[in-house]
């Protein structure tokens, strides 16, 4: 039986980090019970924002277990595919799937940004070491991923059936958007935003069907998405240009300003990360104060007087 299209805010779990740096599941499932009770249309873990280039499998697997618990019953949960060969993928895949996934997102590797029938062949080996999962293929700018143009996207698709969705973030996604919903097979249900919804207007006024962000004001994303599908385009627009200095920022410090902002929020107890990024310095953690003050109003939970970085 086929499953549901995907539809709405789908954020990207960040991997909270206990004191001693192992991965904190008590922390994790907070985060996943924020997502879901914010109204997410569905969960993903992991994927570039969960830092999963600096987590083992076991590791990954088992706050999938803890991710697929909390959502069974009200929201998706779609798996991200990791990095490695066809058959690593492919099994990091069916782990999830057993644990409850419908649909795995699997990024095209950098090494075939020129290369289309070598990026068909990547594809089409995960999808036979992984069959039954729908597949969202990930087309993510170089140097993280191949960056396809997007008549390379369709022809991955096109020779691919399993994959129903490409998450499109490569830039300019815009145009990009509109060529995939133009030439798209039949068995493909639509295109979902990236790019951490930095440009999520352009992206459902030219039809996206979703979008997933990194997980810190996953509320708002979910609010913002409403009310432009309910056709209040303006209140949309209000909340995108009231968050987008946050999300700028977020460009920079990516899963830092993520668990940050949960932090601040109540949702973590600490904001540490195992990747190599930037730190905050004062100037960073007052202007963060300022811009959280800022949409304090929209929250469903109020920041706290003082951020812990």
């Amino acid at each position: 039986m086929k499953n549901p299209r995907l539809e709405g805010i789908l954020p990207v779990l960040p991997t909270p980090f206990a004191d001693r740096g192992e991965v904190d599941p008590d922390a994790f499932r907070r985060v996943a019970e924020f997502c879901v009770d914010a109204g997410a249309g569905g969960v993903v873990f992991p994927g570039v924002a969960s830092e999963y280039d600096f987590l083992t499998p076991d590791e990954q697997h088992a706050l999938t277990a803890v991710l697929c618990d909390v959502a069974r019953g009200r929201t998706p949960v779609i798996c991200g595919g990791g990095k490695g060969d066809p058959a690593t993928i492919g099994a990091n895949i069916r782990a999830a799937q057993d644990l409850g996934a419908i649909a795995a997102m699997v990024l095209v590797p950098r090494q075939f940004s020129v290369d289309v029938e070598g990026a068909i062949d990547f594809m089409r080996a995960v999808i036979a070491a992984a069959p039954g999962v729908d597949i969202i293929l990930q087309n993510a700018p170089t140097p993280i991923g191949a960056g396809l143009p997007s008549s390379d996207v369709l022809k991955v698709v096109q020779a691919c059936p399993a994959i129903r969705y490409v998450k499109e973030e490569a830039l300019p996604s815009g145009p990009r958007i509109s060529a995939l919903q133009k030439n798209a097979p039949d068995h493909f249900d639509g295109v979902i935003g990236g790019g951490g919804a930095r440009y999520v207007i352009d992206e459902m006024t030219r039809g996206a069907i979703a979008a997933m962000p990194a997980a810190e004001i996953a509320d708002i994303h979910v609010k913002m998405w409403n009310a432009f599908q309910s056709g209040e385009t303006g209140v949309a627009r209000s909340l995108y240009m009231r968050t987008l200095p946050l999300l700028v920022i977020q460009t920079i410090y990516r899963m830092r300003l993520t668990k940050h902002v949960l932090t601040t929020r109540g949702v973590l107890e600490n904001s540490s990360v195992r990747a190599p990024l930037m730190e905050f310095d004062d100037y960073d953690l007052a202007e963060l104060s300022v811009q959280l003050e800022s949409i304090s109003d929209l929250l469903d939970t109020a920041p706290a007087t003082s951020a812990v970085a």
